[in-house]
């Protein structure tokens, strides 16, 4: 049976839910990932207001559609980077508090615990998020770091993770870290260091989303192959590398849209990413969990890409023989 198709909510913040729910339905959507910012998913008032998670399904439902996983990113991104001013732009006021970095991530622990039982009473079984990574800096800068520099930074990531992974083990959720650039894992073989720092603990495995490693130039296929029990959540974006021998593969000072970027993300389809290998490789996984569009195209109107990303994966999603 096709999996289902999700629209990861994060693009339409801006909009109320009672607003986007309708669209998702019209473009052809099964369901949502809830982003936990803006209108869409409050964490504090899931936990300290009892209508509040069935009021959510209430409304998702009479569009017929189901919140099959929670993301939260931006606070997750904090757990333990080293925290700077720019964070403040991302987190709720509350997270960010005085801005004290040792202030801010004991905040960003304490919401994504509070992020778990808000899970549990959406009757969410995946969470994904962000890490935020203690080591980042030390990937493409120097000096680079020791040997003993990056088992420590793995385990202060591990230390400041693993009560809240105790706690989506306790709850029966999953936790699906998302492999990108700028987190703790953000290819295969950092990918493969992190499962290591946390003994291999079966409730953490990964979002893939193809394009973070396909701009890197790391092959999805492989990572699938590689990591075949550990994808728990799958984002369906696109990345064009416009490599022209003045600007690389790093993040740019640049913005999206800027013709001085080497690479661009783009709506499913419209980039360099191997679809029907990805699809190949998931169904030789046997994952059978849900497909989330992440619409992120500057040259693109968000509702068509949406409406036009659905109908290409449900074009693109077949059964295994």
């Amino acid at each position: 049976m096709p999996r289902p198709v999700l629209l990861f909510s994060g693009g339409w913040a801006d909009m109320p839910l009672g607003e986007f729910a309708p669209k998702v339905a019209d473009w052809g959507y099964q369901g949502v990932e809830l982003c936990c910012w803006g209108d869409h998913f409050e964490v504090q008032r899931a936990a300290s207001e009892d209508d509040y998670c069935p009021k959510k399904l209430d409304l998702l439902a009479r569009h017929d559609l189901q919140p099959a996983v929670l993301g939260n990113y931006r606070v997750g991104q904090a757990v333990c980077d080293a925290i700077e001013l720019r964070h403040k732009r991302i987190l709720p006021d509350y997270v960010w508090g005085d801005g004290d970095p040792a202030g801010v991530r004991d905040r960003a622990v304490q919401e994504m615990l509070a992020t778990v039982q808000a899970a549990q009473k959406l009757g969410v079984g995946v969470i994904s998020s962000f890490t935020g990574s203690p080591l980042w800096s030390a990937v493409t800068g120097y000096p680079r770091p020791s040997a003993a520099e990056v088992a420590e930074g793995l385990e202060a990531f591990a230390g400041l993770w693993s009560p809240i992974f105790d706690a989506c083990r306790d709850a029966g959720i999953r936790f699906a870290l998302e492999v990108h650039p700028g987190q703790v894992a953000f290819d295969l073989y950092s990918a493969e260091a992190v499962l290591d720092a946390l003994d291999g603990r079966e409730e953490v495995g990964f979002t893939l989303d193809p394009s973070h490693l396909h701009w890197q130039g790391v092959d999805p296929v492989q990572f699938v192959r590689r990591f075949p029990d550990r994808i728990y959540h799958v984002h369906v974006k696109d990345v064009a590398l416009t490599l022209d021998g003045r600007s690389g593969v790093l993040n740019a000072y640049h913005g999206p849209g800027d013709g001085r970027r080497g690479w661009e993300f783009r709506a499913a389809g419209h980039g360099g990413v191997d679809w029907e290998n990805l699809i190949r490789a998931l169904n030789a996984a046997g994952y059978d969990g849900p497909l989330a569009v992440e619409f992120s195209d500057a040259g693109m109107q968000r509702d068509f890409g949406a409406e036009e990303a659905c109908r290409f994966v449900k074009r693109l999603d077949f059964e295994h023989t």
